[in-house]
């Protein structure tokens, strides 16, 4: 842990003669995060974490007329019981999940068979990573993206226009993941089968997922959408200033689709109609939202939508996002839109990448606010 007066020395230097560069190598190199300028005392938001507001948007849920009723917009649940034994409620749970891909790129997803206990151990295994001493986390400390553990602060510490009010632990899993003991202690176990046990509502997802789209059930899995799966474990200290930074800068997922546990204390929000929806907690239930690169192969047809997790007083607040992509891992495969999607009235709109050069331009890019998408469309 940092001391206090060694946070007050960081902290100072942060908030005083602004010159952002040095600034961002003191905070990065105290290898504390966030997390040690909260705990040593930190009553101000240093600069590096201002963010310019979205004035674009308004901070609330949208609220439209139904028959004269005001109604709030909010995200789509999916109930995906009996999903696998019975063809008619397939049926109705796959309509669901096409409208919900193609019109928010989110919907929510209970009865899919991960434990309660093991969504609660996932969720105490990040806090007892994060709340370990400074010395140990350190050992994990790194910016090399091909590493398969990873703590730091902000990915793009150094790229991005603001830091963000965030501390994080990834783990690639699968495939090449790492040796279990070479997992944090506090949480190794947990990892691992919280990971099994994603992967195999992962694998159901795409299921669906492709025969939303017309194709058959093993289309996208057959196409290697659930080779890679990587756990970005998110730990959101509480903010002394809020209003002046955020948990997460609006963006989208670099990857094909995200499973995603969030806690009580919420703060995520989706970009739906050019309004900020909150995406409240619910118990039991889990997150999915399209990521870019199914968006690519489904030529537009399903949606990653922009989202964000605003800072809060509260906290801190724990999420662990589960990314299916084989990321940096160098895979040669192409993947563009789906040939059986197109037509002369659909043509592709994208060019063909590697999984690994769209993530690596993604990683360099930052979160600047900006869709690394739009360097892949096909202009006309």
């Amino acid at each position: 842990m940092l001391t206090t007066s060694k946070a007050i020395e960081v902290s100072d230097l942060l908030n005083s003669m602004y010159d952002r560069a040095s600034e961002l190598k003191a905070f990065d190199e105290t290898k504390a995060g966030v997390k040690g300028l909260v705990d040593a005392g930190v009553t101000k938001v240093p600069r590096i974490f201002h963010h310019p507001s979205d004035d674009q948007y308004l901070d609330k849920s949208l609220l439209v007329s139904e028959g004269g009723d005001q109604t709030q917009l909010s995200i789509p649940v999916i109930d995906l019981g009996g999903v696998s034994k019975d063809s008619v409620r397939r049926e109705e749970v796959v309509k669901r999940v096409r409208e919900a891909s193609e019109t928010w790129g989110f919907f929510q997803i209970v009865n899919h068979a991960i434990p309660l206990s093991v969504m609660e151990e996932i969720r105490e295994g990040v806090v007892r990573f994060f709340e370990k001493d400074d010395e140990m986390k350190k050992q994990f400390y790194t910016r090399d993206p091909m590493k398969a553990v990873i703590y730091n602060s902000n990915f793009d510490l150094y790229k991005a226009p603001s830091a963000n009010w965030r501390d994080t632990l990834f783990c690639r899993m699968v495939p090449q993941g790492p040796k279990q003991e070479e997992l944090p202690a506090a949480c190794r176990e947990i990892l691992v089968e919280y990971s099994k046990q994603v992967m195999k509502v992962g694998i159901l997802l795409f299921e669906l997922l492709s025969e939303a789209l017309g194709l058959e059930p093993n289309h996208l899995n057959n196409m290697d959408c659930a080779e890679g799966l990587s756990l970005l474990c998110h730990y959101y200290p509480a903010c002394p200033q809020p209003e002046l930074t955020m948990g997460t800068t609006k963006h989208t997922d670099n990857d094909f689709l995200t499973v995603l546990q969030q806690d009580h204390i919420g703060g995520l929000q989706v970009l739906y109609q050019n309004q900020w929806i909150d995406l409240p907690y619910q118990p039991g239930a889990l997150v999915v939202n399209i990521g870019d690169l199914l968006q690519l192969i489904s030529n537009n047809r399903f949606k990653s939508c922009e989202h964000r997790v605003l800072a809060n007083h509260k906290g801190p607040r724990v999420s662990i996002a589960c990314f299916f992509s084989t990321g940096m891992l160098p895979c040669s495969r192409l993947y563009g839109p789906i040939k059986e999607l197109l037509s002369e009235d659909n043509p592709p709109r994208y060019r063909e990448t590697t999984v690994r050069d769209y993530v690596s331009y993604f990683y360099n890019k930052g979160l600047d606010g900006t869709s690394a998408l739009d360097l892949f469309k096909i202009r006309t």
